[in-house]
């Protein structure tokens, strides 16, 4: 359960980190489908439907940087989703309809793992109202060594910042021309099973791990029930197959929030990495051994 301290320094500060909120034995479930998911990599030449891949990816030797859609490959990615503590901190921060947006695990391996620029989400997925988060369930330690997310704490209460590059989306944003100091940036840390909520519009990203340690971020996008769609929506049933708890509505709550639309669409299609790729002024540096 959280406070309605923590609850209140969401609101304020646009993240907020619950330690132990995954149990070992649910933990231990999870490592062990990544696992087996990840070995449908080896082989592969090229990003699939269910893997992004590093640029030093080799068949022989795999690396992966994202497993797209994990709760679409096995019924575990849903049930984290639906354990009692994560439902009272979901509901206690959007209402009590909730709806899952997405989901994807990031996966920063020792070493090479890649960083991830500067970025809001709300870049990409615009809706009707920003009642959104998204959770990133630490499936390794993670400390300031391999590679956590980094925070701007009070973010999300600003503007939504330009990620285009040559008048294309590229899912990114340039961190002096926002006139946004990086080194105020908090990390989001702690033990495996510890997990992280951050609002929609916060602005967040990531180092390269360079560490002997792994880090796994399974990453999960929610919203209140009421908060609709402004790109993308397709059909109503699979959108309503995605509430978590509570109930669906046909009423989009609208209020004024800042957007900007994901258009034109990224030159690279295919992960926020590749998206990225455009930017040209890039924050983290990428080393050696992860080109």
């Amino acid at each position: 359960m959280i406070t309605q301290q923590q609850v209140d320094f969401y609101r304020e500060s646009g993240y907020l980190v619950v330690e132990s909120l995954i149990d070992a034995a649910l933990l231990s479930r999870l490592r062990g489908v990544v696992v087996d998911v990840l070995a449908g990599a080896r082989g592969l030449t090229t990003h699939s439907d269910v893997f992004d891949l590093e640029p030093t990816h080799r068949p022989e030797a795999p690396r992966v940087r994202r497993i797209k859609k994990p709760h679409a490959l096995n019924p575990v990615f849903g049930d984290v989703l639906r354990t009692p503590a994560m439902l009272d901190v979901l509901t206690k921060l959007l209402g009590p309809d909730v709806r899952m947006h997405g989901s994807k695990l990031n996966l920063k391996s020792a070493g090479f793992g890649s960083p991830v620029e500067w970025h809001q989400d709300w870049a990409f997925y615009p809706h009707t109202n920003d009642d959104i988060l998204a959770i990133g369930v630490m499936l390794d330690d993670v400390t300031m060594e391999n590679g956590p997310m980094l925070v701007l704490p009070g973010t999300h209460r600003g503007p939504t910042y330009d990620h285009h590059a040559d008048g294309r989306f590229c899912g990114a944003m340039d961190l002096v021309a926002a006139g946004l100091d990086g080194s105020k940036a908090v990390a989001c840390t702690g033990p495996a099973g510890s997990v992280s909520f951050h609002h929609v519009r916060l602005v967040h990203g990531s180092a390269e791990n360079t560490s002997t340690r792994e880090r796994q971020l399974l990453l999960y996008e929610c919203a209140a029930a009421d908060a609709w769609p402004l790109v993308n929506f397709t059909n109503l049933e699979e959108f309503d197959s995605r509430m978590i708890c509570g109930r669906p509505t046909i009423e989009p709550r609208v209020v004024p929030v800042p957007v900007r639309m994901p258009l034109p669409p990224a030159l690279h299609q295919g992960s926020i990495y590749e998206n990225q790729t455009a930017i040209a002024n890039r924050f983290f540096k990428v080393t050696a051994a992860a080109t």
